[in-house]
This record gives structure tokens, sequence and C-alpha cells, in this order.
């Protein structure tokens, strides 16, 4: 009965977030306490589920969204990620337009959102689709998926660090495994964008395209950019490789690794690198109405959803499904595929790929143990495949899938056999890669 109360939920969740448009907090919420109820839980246990379930979840990674979406505002505003961009042109060669747009949206989103990246990086799209005498779509394409790989699976997007945050997992091998999956998961992307995509002509639209030359002049160097995204990465995959129980060092530089390789501590070290960026710091752009002030605003609805998602997980544990479900489900010996197929049915249903990620992140966390999936290698590799999971398949009921598709003058039908067919694909090869990898370490 409890499995069929927990389809019964998640259905519920679908229908609530897309059909009636309820936000997902209260989806999630509200579904967690009707659950544990029909579950005949005790009224007492779901109360404390519902504080530990929140207070767990964010006590643990509630900080790391709020200045990795900090960065991520930084460099959108200061035109940090057009000069990334830049840079990346010459080194690619602004004749492989779909091979530079789709390694551009790659490292763009890293702390980016995938939307606002693609709205930022679009008038570039345009401009050198334009003067390469190409038609938009296969740029359009490689820049959508690029976009969405890495805000799939690499940390810190908010999404992956959500999940291995809910998982317990170890976000230095999160990076670790999550970088080579999503660029394997890109080159895919890429070739599927200039084989098939670029051969359905669309005229670019260069209207505005200045604008993006005009951000680029303006934005400080590639390099300098870079810095506030590669230093807080270095720092935590440093922590996750010189760890004393598994190296067996033990002194005061290692000690001061694990200080500043912790996620919230590096995190902020790119914060505060990010104040290089502008020409001139205003200190209204780390004001309540400034950059900063927006970025907590963005990160609020992540880290409400996240935190509801915790409560989803804590009361499953607490009802005693993890048990019943995870002796069904290893009886069909789906292993490290069914946390890909679980969020790519929660995506493809209900649209975002966040609400995926928390939501299947939350269902599988009981159940790590009963699965086989107890060392920190399996668990980090447990959060990729549920991120490539999380990208199959945008469709109309993704707002991605309307900012990539309308910003390139792609009709639906266009979109669902270019895009939403991409982000299958893409998904699909990120999952085949992380069980490849799993086969071999874990």
């Amino acid at each position: 009965m409890e499995i069929l109360y927990l389809i019964i939920a998640v259905i519920a969740i679908i229908i609530l977030t897309t059909k009636l448009k309820i936000h997902a907090f209260l989806a999630l919420f509200i579904i967690s306490i009707l659950y544990g109820i029909f579950a005949g839980m005790p009224y007492a246990d779901i109360i404390v589920s519902i504080n530990d379930g929140f207070g767990g979840t964010l006590g643990k990674i509630g900080l790391i969204i709020v200045l990795g979406v900090i960065i991520g505002a930084f460099l959108e505003n200061t035109g940090g990620a057009f000069a990334i961009a830049e840079k990346v042109l010459k080194i690619i060669g602004s004749k492989r337009v779909p091979t530079a747009m789709g390694i551009i949206g790659y490292i763009v989103s890293i702390p980016v959102f995938a939307d606002s990246g693609f709205m930022l990086l679009h008038p570039l799209n345009k401009s050198l689709s334009k003067k390469a005498k190409i038609s938009i779509a296969g740029p359009a394409i490689a820049l959508g998926l690029g976009l969405m790989a890495s805000h799939t699976m690499v940390p810190p997007t908010p999404g992956p660090i959500a999940a291995a945050g809910i998982l317990d997992a170890d976000l230095g091998l999160v990076i670790a495994f999550g970088f080579p999956t999503s660029i394997v998961a890109l080159v895919v992307g890429i070739i599927f964008a200039k084989k098939y995509a670029s051969k359905t002509y669309i005229e670019p639209d260069v209207d505005n395209t200045l604008v993006a030359e005009k951000e680029i002049k303006d934005s400080p160097g590639a390099f300098k950019s870079s810095i506030p995204i590669l230093v807080p990465i270095v720092l935590i995959v440093l922590k996750s490789v010189l760890n004393p129980t598994r190296t067996g060092l033990d002194n005061g530089f290692i000690e001061v690794i694990n200080f500043v390789g912790e996620p919230v501590i590096s995190l902020l070290i790119g914060v505060l690198l990010c104040l290089l960026l502008p020409k001139k710091l205003n200190y209204d752009m780390l004001s309540s109405s400034g950059w900063v002030g927006k970025a907590i605003k963005d990160a609020a609805s992540i880290i409400l959803i996240t935190g509801a998602g915790g409560i989803f997980g804590k009361i499953l544990q607490n009802s005693g499904i993890a048990d019943v479900l995870g002796q069904t489900l290893t009886e069909y010996n789906m292993g490290i595929f069914l946390p890909f197929v679980l969020a790519a049915a929660i995506k493809t249903a209900q649209g975002s790929s966040t609400v995926a990620l928390v939501t299947t992140a939350s269902i599988i966390m009981p159940m790590m143990s009963s699965l086989g999936f107890d060392s920190e290698i399996q668990k980090a590799l447990v959060v990729i495949v549920i991120g490539a999971g999380s990208a199959v398949v945008s469709h109309a009921n993704d707002s991605f899938f309307w900012v990539v598709t309308q910003m390139s003058g792609m009709n639906v039908k266009t979109g669902y056999r270019l895009f939403s067919l991409g982000s299958g694909l893409l998904g699909l090869t990120g999952a085949i890669t992380v069980f490849i990898f799993y086969t071999i370490f874990a």
C-alpha cells in the first residue's frame, strides 16, 4: 500500500505544479504531510520529519546555493560571462560556431542559470551565425544543450548541489565525476547540433547583436572573470582528494585545505573574488536592491523547493517505505539506471530540472543502502545520474524550452524535433557514461 501512496504522491506533485501552477515548494510540502497521514505515521513523527527534513537539508546546502547564485549574478552583470565567451571563440574559432556556442554555454552555466545564460549569450549567437552565413538552429541547439549539460550535472549549479546535500554525497567527488560525464554528453550534443539541427535553416535575426559586442568590450578579462568559478571548484576538489580519512595525511596544511575546501567557505571566497570584477565597485551592488539582493531573491525559490524536498525525503524515510520500496526495486535489478529513470519521468512530466533533481534525490535517499549505494563514489555517481535524468526531456512544460525556441525563431514542432530530442540524447549519454564509471570504480 505504501508504494501505491508514493506513486499517487508523485503524480499529485506533478499535477499541482503543472496543471494547477502551484509553486513546487507548496506542492512538495503539502503532499509530504498528506503522504505521512495516509501512510499511518503518528502525527508527532510527521512534525519531527518536517523539522528535521527542512532544517537538516538546508543546514547543509542553503548557504551554498545562495553563494553560487551571487557569483552568477556578478558574472552576468559585469559582462564576465561574455569575456569568457570571447576567449573560447578565439580558441575554438568563430567559423566553428556550434562547437564554440556549446562550449561557451557549458562554461557559463556553471555559475549562471541556464535561462539567464541563453538570454545573455543569444545576441552573440545571432551575430556569429549571421557572420558565418549559417542557420541559427545548430548554434542555438548547441548553446541550449551546453547550458543544460553543466546546469544538471556540475556543481556549483543549485540542482546538483541540492541533490548532493540530500544524499550526503561528497561534493568534490560529484565535481570530479560530473565534469567528465557532462563533457561526454556535451560532445554528443554538439555533434547532434552540427549534424542534425543545423540542417534546419532558420535565418538569424541580428537587430540587437551590437548589445553583445558592447558587453564584451566593457567586460573584465576572461582570466579574471573565470577566477571566481575556478578557485572554489579547485578548493572543493582538493579537500576531497586530500581527505585525511582517505590519504592518512594530517598536518597544518591539510587542516587549512579542509577548511577552505569546505563548499560554503570556498564559495564565499568565490564571492569575495567577484568584487574584483566590476571596473568600479559600487556598494549599491551589495545592497538589498542591488545585484546581491536580487541574487538572494532568485535563490529563495530554489532553497524553499530544496527544503521541501528534504521534508519529503524525511517523511518517506520515517514512514518505513524505504525498506519496502528498496526490496521491490532491487528485484528488477535496474542498478544505477533506477535514479535516472525516476528523474527522467519527473522531469518530463513537470518540466523543472531542479524539481526533478530534488524530488528524485528525496525519494532515493531513504533507499540508498537497500539499493547498494553505500560508498562515497556510489553516492556521487547517483547524484550525477539523477542530474542526467533531469535533462530528459525538455518540452512545452519547461520554461527553458520556450527560451531556446522562441528566441531562436523555432516553432513548437521544430523545437520538439531539435531541442527536445537533443535534451533526451544529452541525458541518455550522461546516464550511459555514469554506468561505465560505476562499472569501473564502484
